[in-house]
């Protein structure tokens, strides 16, 4: 897991082709002024969704992780928390190839991503996105869905 400021992006993109091609995406995109859903940047190996929503209290969280993807979760408008457990010390459901998503279960860390911050998740990191920070509040982020080379 690493999270840090967009400006920072630089320091990131030699760990793949995939991962600097989707900060470049970052760089050159209003992602405000796209419309929610799936964007394609390079079929199903690089694509964005944008989603707006409201974040919900950690009760009501659910903690995830993916084998075949790294997320590049990027909060566009708004701040949440996100919660992060390595997935060995969380305990898994059944996985669901169709959707590359493995439900968990446990406790973990929370930290607070604002506008012009972003997580960057591997397949090892349990995580647990979109709770609010104090009071329920909308949140406009963009996840950026890179295949495992």
């Amino acid at each position: 897991m690493i999270i840090d400021r967009i400006s920072n992006a630089h320091l990131y993109e030699h760990l793949s082709p995939r991962i600097k091609r989707a900060f470049d995406y970052l760089r050159r995109t209003d992602l405000a002024s796209l419309p929610p859903g799936r964007h394609a940047i390079d079929g199903d190996r690089l694509y964005v969704m944008l989603s707006q929503y409201e974040t919900k209290p950690k009760p009501q969280g659910s903690w995830e992780a993916h084998r075949r993807y790294i997320d590049l979760q990027v909060v566009v408008q708004g701040t949440e928390q996100i919660g992060y457990r390595h997935v060995s010390r969380l305990t898994p459901g059944a996985y669901a190839a169709d959707r590359d998503f493995v439900p968990l279960a446990g406790d973990g860390d929370f930290l607070t991503i604002a506008a012009g911050e972003f997580m960057l998740l591997f397949p090892e990191d349990g995580h647990m996105p979109g709770i609010a920070v104090g009071a329920p509040h909308p949140v406009t982020k963009a996840v950026f869905k890179i295949a495992v080379e």
